[in-house]
């Protein structure tokens, strides 16, 4: 009988060990509990981040232990990446964006247009007074497919009576990042010096890279089996994030 007790502890021991060392190099799941970047990512969506993808920091690992300093492995990051990050406030908390400002970029939001280095991002309205979540609340907004200078496209909301209409220019310091959620007046990012602001690439955790579960919470609650067939986005299953 201790034999066989110890025998399950050592394979509960080496099946703790395997799973950490896959969510250190590998992969790590992560849920969405916010609005900030819808349409792309929604409240209850349940993600697989490649942590691969940056090469390794500290934040790699759980616990952000201070085991070294800087990165190894590294691949520098694109413009439009989905990107999960330490906030530079705690170094504990963590944020998931879209990446719009490289190490010396400008970026500006003038009359709700977005600027990057000084020329305007080409956009394109897909719809109008289209309502999203902004929290709980349920607000009217225009969303737009916009285009990044490599060709890249995402949608962007912008709010109709959007409180970003006109920013200060943001210089983005050598080593760091400018994110933004793509619910442009539903997210705190960059764009919050005093809060979030240009993220060291340090603090990079992962890549989002695949949608493998998604559950509206509105609608029902996982353990709610009942609901399944409400509550599951069964159309957003294994999706790849754009």
């Amino acid at each position: 009988m201790k034999n066989k007790i110890i025998e399950n502890i050592k394979t509960l021991f080496y099946a703790l060990i395997i799973a950490l060392i896959i969510r250190s190099i590998f992969f790590q799941p992560f849920y969405i509990p916010s609005s900030s970047m819808e349409p792309t990512l929604l409240i209850g969506d349940r993600l697989f981040v490649s942590k691969y993808s940056y090469g390794y920091s500290r934040h790699s690992f759980p616990f952000s232990p201070k085991i070294f300093i800087g990165r190894f492995f590294e691949n520098k990051p694109k413009r439009g990446d989905i990107i999960v990050f330490k906030t530079p406030a705690d170094n504990r908390t963590d944020y998931i964006k879209r990446l719009i400002g490289l190490p010396g970029d400008t970026i500006q939001i003038i009359d709700k247009k977005l600027f990057l280095n000084n020329k305007i991002l080409k956009r394109k309205k897909i719809q109008k007074f289209t309502k999203i979540y902004c929290g709980n609340e349920n607000i009217d907004a225009v969303f737009y497919e916009e285009t990044l200078p490599s060709g890249k496209k995402y949608t962007a909301v912008y709010r109709n009576n959007g409180t970003m209409i006109n920013t200060d220019k943001f210089i983005v310091p050598e080593n760091h990042y400018f994110f933004m959620g793509d619910n442009r007046d539903c997210s705190k990012d960059s764009r919050f010096l005093g809060s979030v602001g240009y993220v060291n690439f340090n603090n990079f955790v992962g890549k989002a890279q695949i949608v493998f579960f998604s559950n509206n919470i509105k609608k029902g609650a996982f353990l709610k089996f009942w609901k399944w067939n409400k509550s599951i986005r069964f159309d957003r299953l294994f999706n790849k994030i754009n």
